[in-house]
């Protein structure tokens, strides 16, 4: 039997046959056509870009698996070197190395074949898959996508890193490009990667954009409509995780989380403080930023660990409040106002060094109230 499914795949080489004979996994319906498109633009080296967007839970992450462990099966003898970018290494880069060595671990054919190099690269033969953060200060120049570059959570990649630093990588060879995501603004590069992929299926017929809401994942798994509809009594249609993690519907200033005449309310008349005012209440809130150590622990060799190095990741920043109580009830805002008159900020500097300061801080402005990361 398995020598059937072999001929099978090398006929055929069909990605749909592989997932299901070979693991037991059954691709769904919505899963099938973009994973043949992307397999055959591969395989015919079409070079062709294509935008895959699910809602999320919807089993986007286990294709991209399912792809990858197929690719490097039929393209093992061959030097063949596939490149995958996540918005950070920990835990988006790790995760997604994780879920194609489980593809691999339970498929009879691939399971004796692959191994682990540098905590990154995943090699079967001569194919390799690399591993690769796609956060600013990510040192990823040099790497090669000579099949398939593929951009995951496409929408939380900035432009300038991916147009700098990732796109060239496909340039050799004119490699397929895959980005894969959820909907958020326009201005993403999932964003604008979709337009110009429309641009392309208008012109020569060839489909290179899915776009699937709820709706199309509850027609296939009764279960997830039953759970976004609960988050949607829960939160309603017009919120805007609703609208983009599960309708794949992007938001802008008019229609997201702070249209203009919310940006409005947050406008003050107040002044600057460099000291407090006898008799007003102040609050300080600290977003803590710092060096970069989520590789640690992780099964990484040193060359790998230096790349993640980041000390100036972030900035510590802290705000001042003023706490106005007179708008509590029964006055009509029901709630207090909150006017910032200070901010401070500290880029890359260590937390032992800055904890004095933040001490004087608070206690300069007296606060009543201290919140952290939160």
């Amino acid at each position: 039997m398995v020598d059937l499914y072999l001929d099978l795949i090398i006929g055929f080489r069909d990605v749909v046959i592989f997932a299901h004979a070979l693991s037991g996994l059954r691709l769904r319906a919505y899963q099938v056509e973009p994973a043949l498109a992307i397999a055959k633009s591969v395989k015919a080296r079409d070079g062709l870009s294509f935008v895959v967007m699910f809602p999320r839970q919807s089993g986007k992450n286990e294709l991209q698996a399912q792809i990858e462990a197929y690719l490097m099966f039929v393209l093992k003898r061959f030097d063949t070197e596939i490149v995958k970018a996540s918005p950070t290494w920990k835990p988006q880069s790790i995760n997604a190395m994780r879920r194609l060595e489980r593809v691999l671990a339970r498929n009879r054919l691939t399971a004796p074949l692959w191994t682990k190099e540098s905590g990154y690269i995943i090699r079967m033969n001569n194919a390799r898959i690399y591993f690769l953060s796609g956060s600013e200060t990510a040192n990823v120049v040099g790497a090669t996508a000579n099949v398939l570059l593929e951009c995951d959570e496409a929408q939380d990649v900035s432009l300038s890193k991916w147009d700098k630093d990732f796109s060239p990588m496909a340039a050799s060879t004119n490699a397929t490009r895959v980005f894969w995501g959820t909907a958020w603004t326009s201005r993403t590069l999932l964003a604008r990667e979709r337009k110009a992929a429309e641009k392309a299926q208008a012109d020569d017929g060839i489909r290179r954009v899915w776009i699937l809401d709820a709706e199309d994942i509850a027609a296939e798994v009764p279960a997830y409509g039953d759970f976004v509809a609960t988050q949607i009594a829960k939160l309603g249609r017009n919120h805007p995780m609703v609208k983009t993690q599960f309708f794949s519907e992007e938001i802008d200033a008019e229609g997201g989380m702070f249209p203009p005449e919310r940006i409005a309310l947050m406008q003050g008349s107040h002044v600057e403080l460099w000291q407090p005012v006898p008799g007003q209440l102040y609050a300080m809130t600290i977003d803590v930023g710092g060096e970069d150590e989520g590789a640690i622990g992780e099964d990484i060799d040193a060359e790998s660990l230096s790349l993640l190095d980041n000390p100036a990741r972030d900035a510590t920043a802290v705000t001042i409040f003023n706490l106005d109580l007179s708008t509590l009830p029964p006055d009509s805002l029901g709630a207090p106002s909150y006017r910032v008159v200070a901010r401070y900020t500290w880029v890359g500097e260590k937390h032992t060094r800055i904890y004095n300061q933040l001490k004087e801080i608070a206690r300069l402005w007296q606060a009543v109230y201290i919140v952290i990361d939160s």
